[in-house]
């Protein structure tokens, strides 16, 4: 179904992410209607057109429903049952089936399983005597996540050999979780892909990402690897894409080993941060991608024209936003966050290295 400028995309939530597809949706003629449960978010400021409410609001999910031409998200931390309400009486991309298996550590692992996709060793924990059998199976240190609701770090902890099983099952609040072994990695790498609703993909190359404290810092583009991994990397993407038969945006995270293997760690699907250097050295961005695939337009080469370095303002980072402004050829991006928190996203910075 190809929607003409002018319709209006429903986006599921209010963070930077979806300010920006707001911002890629304006460029092209649509408007963006938000559903988010909070006030004055950063995606709101960019519309005119906001419900602001919780996103099982019955309600609410009616008005905005009659309100959109097709809905999409922008984060995945979500409850589905609304989304598949949703998905009854208008399209929603990506599919809440999409949504169920990136939003839950287990049925991810295990969805990739299934398709053939390495990735680190890892044991379903669902009682402290799952993480005891974990630890007998899998070898060294274990990080232990939660299934649900985790990201930038949270809900995680590294379990050493001689721990407690029940201390760190108590820590996670009893909550289903995964127990993957330690990666020994050279680098981590994310490659994002659009799929359209006629199943043309694209494609951007894979990047480096590097981490402070599990929260990305910096992005590097391309990633500094070899030229047959680094397409690998892309090709393994595309295929995870097609087996879920995604409309949107996937970013696939990986980790390259020592011995230059790719082992898929997550996905996202939906706009992601390691492609906010998209906006400025690519003729469309990643942004514009998920509008296009959304409301079934074409999906053109994405067009990058040069490398380029991004790096997240986290937390005080935010008050050199004069510095950066002062820099010749940096481009600022903010969020319009208004409180600061050590760790917290409230802008970035994208600064081109070559010139293709």
């Amino acid at each position: 179904m190809r929607l003409a400028p002018g319709a209006c995309i429903g986006v599921v939530g209010g963070g930077q992410l979806g300010r920006m597809t707001a911002l890629a949706a304006a460029r092209l003629g649509y408007r963006c209607h938000v559903l988010t449960p909070e006030q004055d978010s950063p995606a709101a400021q960019v519309t005119d057109r906001t419900t602001v409410a919780a996103y099982d609001d019955g309600a609410a999910l009616e008005r905005f429903a009659h309100a959109v031409d097709v809905v999409t998200i922008e984060f995945e931390n979500l409850p589905v049952a609304p989304l598949a309400w949703l998905a009854e009486r208008l399209p929603v991309h990506p599919a809440p089936t999409v949504l169920a298996i990136c939003q839950d550590r287990l049925r991810e692992k295990g969805f990739l399983a299934c398709i053939g996709v390495a990735t680190a060793a890892w044991h379903a924990i669902h009682a402290a005597e799952d993480l005891a059998a974990a630890r007998a199976a899998l070898a060294g240190p274990l990080i232990l996540k939660t299934a649900r609701s985790g990201y930038d770090g949270k809900g995680q902890q590294t379990l050493a050999p001689d721990a407690d099983p029940a201390a760190a099952w108590a820590r996670l609040g009893g909550a289903p979780a995964i127990a993957e072994a330690r990666v020994d990695f050279a680098r981590e790498v994310s490659v994002i892909t659009a799929r359209g609703q006629d199943g043309v993909q694209v494609s951007y190359p894979a990047v480096e990402n590097r981490h402070e404290a599990h929260v990305l810092a910096r992005t590097i583009a391309p990633a500094p690897i070899a030229p047959a991994l680094a397409a690998e990397a892309v090709r393994l993407a595309e295929r995870i894409a097609r087996e879920l038969e995604l409309v949107g945006l996937l970013a696939v995270e990986m980790f390259v080993t020592r011995d230059d293997r790719l082992l898929v760690n997550e996905l996202a699907p939906r706009p992601h941060n390691s492609g906010h250097w998209t906006i400025d050295a690519c003729a469309v961005s990643q942004f514009e991608l998920l509008v296009r695939a959304v409301c079934g337009l074409p999906l053109p080469d994405p067009g990058r024209f040069a490398d380029a370095v991004m790096d997240n303002l986290l937390g005080a980072a935010i008050e050199t936003w004069p510095e950066v402004l002062a820099e010749p050829g940096a481009r600022l991006h903010l969020y319009g966050k208004r409180e600061i928190r050590p760790g917290r996203k409230l802008g970035h910075v994208t600064r081109l290295t070559r010139m293709l």
